[in-house]
């Protein structure tokens, strides 16, 4: 919360409620950059620190299979599957045609996306509780161990934070300036962002009501402006919903309809850390208790923290934007298709950060606040070696990079391939090994009929004659999942039948998750 003579500065206008007009936010002089400048260099370096160490894993290899594909491939893919990642992919098509595929390249949006929103998140408290508590929020935001996680992830899920808080962002500033429509089109633009980077995001929404239920009390006509421009970013994003709403039985039918323990796990997932969310939800706590003591020492509503209007106040109003969206997903998720899954909400991140950074901010002491920072972070530190670690991206670890610096090291001109597509296809050997494999060494995949890209799909097809699409290869390379004593009966049978009548295996190297044998053609 803001000190009594931050307080008081905030309050310069006079007018009755009823005819009361937000006024904009205080500017603070030379120090107003330093608010965002922080958290978003500390984000920055926090993310870019061992960006290519975690391997990729399944859902990052579906995301370089798609958008190394050519624009016609790709949106005839998205007709079958993956719809509602259309946006993501065309930027990410076009960001790989200037940038490349490497591991790095391939993050590097999510990680400036979620550098964007540390920005975003200080703007934001320093407009709701003043500068303090907005440079706090941010930087609790840098802090928090999920972020570097999913900045180190190739997917949306960082631009669909960034997105949200942008359309935060953009909402307040619409308030604070009601007749300005160009701010209007901006919080629409932002919500049709949201929308079409990730359907289930649009739940933000619900959390806005309240910010704008909070100002609507003072002016009806801004709900209806508000709900205007929320209408047309939704339009927007419609088609999407259209095209995936035939697809998603597919792609998530694995997420379990949750209940009330999924309720309470949810915040140490959504922190990747219980540490982050035990210090989370006692500050939240403490926003609370710190709005009640203003209250009890009769600082009129309009007054705490820098919400201009005579109303609810900012804490509510941000603890909707937290929370809101959660037990709206909890609760249609009990439907025919779940999507209450941790990662889909990240976006609520932001308000989090900011209800924790007006707690903070109700420190007298600078030093204290500091200490209060320094302390977390050192908390944080083994979260923060874990999201780095090689396969912390994964539910089974698998050593594609291993598997092809083998290959690559004993390969012969000539050598063939066989990647293991049977029960275990989820595990992406034959993506995770070739994106690994340097450019210019491709051997010939032998089982393989039409690639997933010549499918418009997300797999491929295999030949249904085995012993009829064995070529003259001298050496062919066995890529399967660890576990077999012969690496030979991974394979489903008719493949492993061919590849016995002509082939005899001379060498196995047994790897996390994955075995690379090198089969040799019998006399």
């Amino acid at each position: 919360m803001g000190t009594p003579s931050s307080v008081a500065a905030e309050v310069r206008d006079p007018a009755p409620a009823a005819t009361r007009r937000p006024a904009a936010p205080r500017r603070e002089g030379g120090k107003r950059h330093g608010v965002w400048l922080w958290p978003a260099l500390v984000t920055l370096a926090l993310t870019l620190y061992e960006i290519d160490h975690p391997l990729l894993w399944e859902d990052e290899l579906n995301t370089w299979d798609m958008v190394t594909r050519s624009t016609d491939r790709l949106l005839d893919t998205v007709g079958n599957v993956d719809a509602v990642l259309t946006a993501y992919y065309l930027l990410m098509h076009g960001w790989t045609v200037v940038f490349g595929d490497s591991v790095t390249a391939l993050r590097m949006p999510s990680v400036l996306a979620m550098t964007g929103a540390a920005a975003c998140t200080a703007l934001i408290g320093q407009r709701l509780f003043g500068r303090r508590a907005g440079l706090a929020a941010g930087l609790l935001f840098a802090l928090t161990p999920v972020v570097v996680r999913y900045a180190h992830e190739a997917r949306p899920y960082a631009l669909v934070v960034l997105a949200v808080a942008l359309a935060t962002l953009a909402l307040l500033r619409a308030l604070d300036r009601p007749e300005r429509v160009g701010r209007w089109a901006a919080y629409a633009g932002c919500v049709a962002a949201v929308g079409l980077l990730h359907l289930v995001a649009l739940t933000a929404l619900v959390g806005q009501v309240v910010v704008v239920a909070a100002w609507a009390r003072v002016d009806r006509a801004l709900a209806v402006r508000a709900g205007l421009a929320a209408l047309a970013g939704v339009v927007a994003a419609a088609p999407v919903a259209v095209l995936g709403s035939g697809q998603a039985s597919r792609q998530i039918a694995w997420i379990p309809k949750p209940n009330l323990e999924s309720l309470a796990a949810f915040l140490p997932q959504l922190y990747a850390s219980g540490t982050f969310a035990g210090a989370a939800t006692v500050l939240a706590v403490s926003a609370w208790a710190e709005r009640t003591r203003a209250g009890r020492a009769g600082t009129p509503a309009s007054t705490r923290g820098s919400w201009r209007p005579a109303s609810w106040g900012p804490v509510p109003a941000v603890t909707a934007m937290a929370v809101l969206p959660v037990l709206a997903l909890w609760a249609v998720s009990h439907g025919d298709i779940s999507y209450f899954f941790y990662r889909y909400l990240l976006f609520t991140l932001p308000a989090w950060a900011v209800l924790a950074g007006a707690a903070l901010a109700a420190l007298r002491s600078r030093a204290v606040l500091a200490v209060a920072l320094v302390a977390v972070a050192v908390l944080s530190l083994p979260e923060q070696r874990s999201v780095r670690e090689t396969y912390a991206h994964f539910w089974h670890g698998v050593d594609y990079k291993g598997a092809a610096a083998t290959i690559a090291k004993y390969h012969r001109p000539g050598d063939a391939v066989v990647y293991d597509r049977g029960e275990d296809y989820w595990r992406l050997l034959d993506l995770g090994v070739r994106h690994y494999l340097p450019d210019e060494l491709r051997p010939r995949d032998v089982f393989l009929a039409r690639s997933a890209a010549d499918r418009a799909d997300l797999w491929s097809s295999e030949c249904p004659d085995p012993a009829a699409c064995l070529g003259s290869e001298a050496r062919i390379w066995l890529v399967v999942p660890e576990g077999a004593a012969d690496p030979l009966e991974a394979l489903p049978a008719p493949q492993a039948r061919a590849l016995r009548k002509h082939y005899t295996a001379t060498g196995t190297e047994r790897l996390t998750g994955v075995t690379v044998a090198l089969l040799v053609r019998k006399p």
